[in-house]
Protein backbone atom coordinates (compact mmCIF):
# COMPACT_ATOMS: atom_id res chain seq x y z
CA UNK A 1 0.00 0.00 0.00
CA UNK A 2 1.32 3.58 -0.95
CA UNK A 3 1.57 6.30 1.44
CA UNK A 4 0.43 9.04 -0.39
CA UNK A 5 1.24 12.50 0.77
CA UNK A 6 -0.16 15.97 0.38
CA UNK A 7 -0.12 18.77 -1.88
CA UNK A 8 0.06 22.78 -1.15
CA UNK A 9 -3.28 23.06 -3.75
CA UNK A 10 -5.20 20.17 -1.83
CA UNK A 11 -5.60 21.76 1.73
CA UNK A 12 -8.79 23.25 2.90
CA UNK A 13 -8.24 25.98 5.29
CA UNK A 14 -10.76 27.12 7.85
CA UNK A 15 -10.98 30.28 10.05
CA UNK A 16 -12.28 29.70 13.78
CA UNK A 17 -12.84 32.83 16.38
CA UNK A 18 -12.17 31.68 19.70
CA UNK A 19 -13.83 33.44 23.27
CA UNK A 20 -10.88 33.99 25.69
CA UNK A 21 -12.89 34.79 28.54
CA UNK A 22 -12.17 32.31 31.68
CA UNK A 23 -10.03 30.10 29.67
CA UNK A 24 -6.82 28.98 31.41
CA UNK A 25 -3.65 30.38 29.14
CA UNK A 26 -1.87 26.88 28.48
CA UNK A 27 -4.90 24.97 27.94
CA UNK A 28 -5.90 27.45 25.19
CA UNK A 29 -2.38 27.96 23.64
CA UNK A 30 -2.04 24.15 23.50
CA UNK A 31 -5.61 23.37 21.50
CA UNK A 32 -4.26 26.57 19.21
CA UNK A 33 -0.78 25.44 18.41
CA UNK A 34 -2.64 22.27 17.26
CA UNK A 35 -5.23 23.92 14.96
CA UNK A 36 -2.41 26.21 13.51
CA UNK A 37 -0.11 23.41 12.86
CA UNK A 38 -2.99 21.20 11.01
CA UNK A 39 -2.10 18.67 13.61
CA UNK A 40 -6.30 17.50 14.11
CA UNK A 41 -6.53 17.05 10.70
CA UNK A 42 -6.24 13.45 8.76
CA UNK A 43 -3.99 15.11 6.32
CA UNK A 44 -1.41 16.53 8.30
CA UNK A 45 1.96 16.55 6.99
CA UNK A 46 4.99 17.82 8.83
CA UNK A 47 6.44 20.01 6.26
CA UNK A 48 3.71 21.77 4.71
CA UNK A 49 1.08 24.36 5.94
CA UNK A 50 -2.01 22.65 6.36
CA UNK A 51 -3.05 24.24 9.34
CA UNK A 52 -6.33 26.61 9.45
CA UNK A 53 -6.69 30.55 10.94
CA UNK A 54 -7.12 31.11 14.12
CA UNK A 55 -8.84 34.12 15.58
CA UNK A 56 -8.79 34.80 19.70
CA UNK A 57 -10.78 37.69 21.04
CA UNK A 58 -11.48 38.86 24.86
CA UNK A 59 -7.77 38.07 25.76
CA UNK A 60 -7.63 40.48 28.40
CA UNK A 61 -9.90 37.90 30.59
CA UNK A 62 -7.69 35.07 30.01
CA UNK A 63 -6.84 32.83 33.62
CA UNK A 64 -3.45 31.84 35.22
CA UNK A 65 -3.96 28.89 37.67
CA UNK A 66 -1.46 28.75 41.00
CA UNK A 67 0.36 31.57 41.86
CA UNK A 68 1.53 32.67 37.85
CA UNK A 69 -0.45 35.92 38.04
CA UNK A 70 2.56 37.11 40.41
CA UNK A 71 5.51 34.69 40.08
CA UNK A 72 5.70 34.48 36.17
CA UNK A 73 8.19 36.09 34.46
CA UNK A 74 8.90 37.35 30.96
CA UNK A 75 12.58 38.23 30.03
CA UNK A 76 13.86 39.84 26.85
CA UNK A 77 17.68 41.13 26.34
CA UNK A 78 18.55 43.71 23.59
CA UNK A 79 22.19 41.74 23.25
CA UNK A 80 23.53 44.73 24.70
CA UNK A 81 25.17 45.29 28.47
CA UNK A 82 22.55 45.69 30.66
CA UNK A 83 20.01 45.45 28.43
CA UNK A 84 17.87 42.47 30.59
CA UNK A 85 14.09 43.19 30.62
CA UNK A 86 11.96 41.82 33.30
CA UNK A 87 8.52 41.53 33.80
CA UNK A 88 5.76 39.91 35.55
CA UNK A 89 2.87 38.44 34.04
CA UNK A 90 0.69 40.48 35.96
CA UNK A 91 1.94 43.76 34.48
CA UNK A 92 2.07 42.33 30.98
CA UNK A 93 -1.84 41.07 31.49
CA UNK A 94 -2.59 44.75 32.14
CA UNK A 95 -1.05 46.66 29.95
CA UNK A 96 -1.36 43.94 27.15
CA UNK A 97 -2.64 40.64 27.60
CA UNK A 98 -2.74 39.75 23.74
CA UNK A 99 0.98 40.02 23.81
CA UNK A 100 0.74 37.13 26.76
CA UNK A 101 -1.17 34.95 24.64
CA UNK A 102 0.92 35.48 21.56
CA UNK A 103 4.24 34.62 23.19
CA UNK A 104 2.36 31.16 25.04
CA UNK A 105 1.23 30.22 21.56
CA UNK A 106 4.36 31.07 19.63
CA UNK A 107 6.51 28.74 22.57
CA UNK A 108 4.57 26.12 20.98
CA UNK A 109 5.17 26.33 17.38
CA UNK A 110 8.23 24.68 15.49
CA UNK A 111 11.17 27.30 15.73
CA UNK A 112 11.89 26.98 11.53
CA UNK A 113 10.21 29.51 9.04
CA UNK A 114 7.21 26.98 8.74
CA UNK A 115 6.66 27.85 12.51
CA UNK A 116 6.81 31.58 12.03
CA UNK A 117 4.39 31.03 8.66
CA UNK A 118 2.38 29.61 10.63
CA UNK A 119 2.19 32.00 13.47
CA UNK A 120 1.19 34.41 10.95
CA UNK A 121 -2.60 32.70 11.13
CA UNK A 122 -3.06 33.99 14.81
CA UNK A 123 -4.53 36.98 15.62
CA UNK A 124 -5.33 37.95 19.00
CA UNK A 125 -7.51 40.96 19.92
CA UNK A 126 -8.37 42.26 23.69
CA UNK A 127 -11.75 43.25 22.74
CA UNK A 128 -14.59 41.32 21.42
CA UNK A 129 -14.59 42.92 18.15
CA UNK A 130 -11.87 41.71 15.25
CA UNK A 131 -11.84 42.84 11.57
CA UNK A 132 -12.40 39.44 9.73
CA UNK A 133 -15.87 38.88 9.77
CA UNK A 134 -15.42 38.52 5.82
CA UNK A 135 -13.76 35.28 6.57
CA UNK A 136 -16.97 34.34 8.03
CA UNK A 137 -15.24 32.58 11.07
CA UNK A 138 -16.83 29.41 12.58
CA UNK A 139 -16.92 29.45 16.79
CA UNK A 140 -15.08 27.39 18.65
CA UNK A 141 -16.04 26.49 22.06
CA UNK A 142 -13.02 25.42 24.33
CA UNK A 143 -13.82 23.72 27.56
CA UNK A 144 -12.92 24.94 30.70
Amino acid sequence: MRQTTMKFNNIEKKWYVIDASGLVLGRLATEVAKKLRGKDKAIFTPYIDCGDSVIIINANKIKLTGKKLQDKKYYNHSQYPGGLRVRKAQDMLNKNAAEVVEIAIKGMLPNTTLGRKQFTHLHVYNSDQHQHQAQNPEVWVLKD
